[in-house]
């Protein structure tokens, strides 16, 4: 349990200054070309963070971290191969920028995907600190420590925040280049931070005496890499899903990729709160049960779990439907960011929030397939949910515009949760769900209510916003 409080308690405190980051952003920049061209950028590194925190790396690297006979050299070699990979794919990124431009955002006409080639290109070397931030923090969470990996990312919203500040008065342009060094300043300033509680924990001299001695791991390696590739897939549904949004949303008029990411933001504030912060924690509980072979425990612990999640869930979906037009303009509403823009975004964080009990429940059923190492069946499961969504989106971006694309991911969220149930067994889930029945018939009407709203909005809003 303290590990769920010290990861919510981290996750909140970076969430509010997330949500101070996005309003400064919204006063400031507004919801124009610029602003879109910014949030184009930042999405990839972004993205790999987003899947990278919330525990991929350390799914894959715990289990093998704590087989391997020399955990030194076993962490020296995973740190130098993957690094060495992601310090030549920034290169690559900045000698082809404009490229990488036109692969990300290709609803941007010839003129945007030119101004916004250099901010991609800067943008991108965020993604080295998101690798050395996961390595470390997958090493404090072997020690149980949880605190500077949960609140670190209060450090990049700060920055932002300074960098927003500063930049104030200034052309976009020079706002968006602001913005960019702060993330880059914000990623720095978040190692600095894992390193100093890596001082404290008694791993630095083992990672000294990894790197000096050599020693045979490859067995250790292979196993990591096996394991680490299906699962970076399988944690990233419900984030390659909002990047697709953001592709398609370039088709789209000026400003959807803008009211896509507010809605999204506030989307993700439950989602870390509530799933995150418990599937972080009780991984590691789940993974020594069923390493001990003790399959009754590592049940009763995700069913606990499974109806604390799906009350504070289907509760924060609820909510934040049925208010969500006052929730973006308490957030959003002022200077730049106007009556209309928090119309259609208030709409589209409806549209999320159907997919919100999914795909946090989805996240609990995936613990228990890397806890039976069936990393590969999680990764199958995102795929057909990906898959899924872009028939979606292709489907209704054009009758729903920007509703249709958030719709779809939560659609697919949908999808992702019936697969992992289906893999999890469905006798255990009727299981669990005969022993609650009211509970879960209140879960199935706040989902109902989630549906009729999101609807209401589409016909309310489609002559609004194409």
């Amino acid at each position: 349990m303290k590990g769920i409080f010290t990861n919510s308690a981290g996750i909140l405190v970076s969430r509010v200054f997330g949500f101070a980051r996005d309003f400064t952003t919204a006063s400031i920049l507004g919801a124009n070309i610029y602003s879109d061209i910014f949030f184009v950028a930042f999405k990839l590194p972004n993205l790999f963070r987003s899947i990278f925190a919330e525990g991929a790396f350390t799914q894959a690297f715990l289990p093998s971290f704590a087989a391997a006979k020399f955990k030194g050299a076993f962490s020296a070699n995973v740190f130098l191969r993957i690094f060495g990979a992601v310090v030549i794919l920034s290169l690559f990124a900045s000698i082809f920028s404009e490229f990488l431009t036109m692969a990300i955002a290709w609803g941007f006409d010839e003129s945007a995907r030119r101004i916004a080639a250099p901010y991609v290109a800067v943008n991108f070397w965020y993604l080295d600190f998101v690798f050395l931030i996961a390595f470390l923090t997958a090493l404090l969470h072997y020690r149980k420590h949880f605190a500077a990996p949960s609140f670190s990312t209060a450090l990049l919203n700060l920055s932002m925040i300074a960098a927003l500040v500063i930049a104030h008065g200034k052309s976009e342009e020079t706002i968006v280049w602001f913005l960019t060094f702060g993330v880059l300043i914000g990623g720095l300033l978040q190692l600095l931070l894992h390193v100093a509680a890596l001082r404290g924990k008694r791993l630095v001299a083992m990672l000294i005496g990894g790197f000096r001695k050599k020693r045979e791991v490859g067995q250790d390696v292979n196993r990591f890499y096996k394991a680490f590739v299906p699962a970076v897939f399988g944690a990233s549904a419900m984030h390659l899903s909002a990047f697709l949004d953001t592709l398609l949303a370039t088709f789209l008029a000026v400003g959807s990729v803008s009211y896509l990411y507010y809605a999204n933001r506030i989307f993700q504030l439950p989602l870390a709160l509530f799933a995150i912060a418990v599937s972080t924690a009780l991984f590691p509980a789940i993974a020594k049960a069923v390493a001990r072979g003790d399959q009754e425990r590592s049940l009763k612990l995700l069913e606990k779990s499974f109806w604390l999640l799906t009350f504070l869930l289907s509760l924060s979906a609820l909510g934040g439907a049925l208010l969500s037009d006052g929730i973006v303009w308490l957030l959003f509403e002022r200077g730049e960011f106007a009556r209309k823009d928090t119309i259609v975004a208030s709409a589209a964080l409806t549209f999320y929030m159907i997919g919100l009990a999914p795909f946090g429940l989805s996240r609990l059923f995936s613990l228990w397939l890397y806890s039976n190492h069936l990393q590969a069946l999680a990764a199958k499961n995102t795929a057909i949910a990906l898959g899924c969504n872009v028939a979606f989106s292709l489907t209704l971006i054009k009758p729903l515009g920007v509703y249709g694309l958030a719709l779809s991911g939560s659609l697919s969220g949908a999808v992702l949760l019936f697969l992992s149930a289906k893999a999890f067994g469905w006798q255990r889930v009727f299981g669990m769900i005969r022993a609650k029945f009211v509970f879960a018939l209140l879960g199935a009407l706040a989902l109902e209510v989630l549906a009729i709203e999101g609807f209401k909005l589409a016909v309310d809003y489609r002559g609004f916003f194409g």
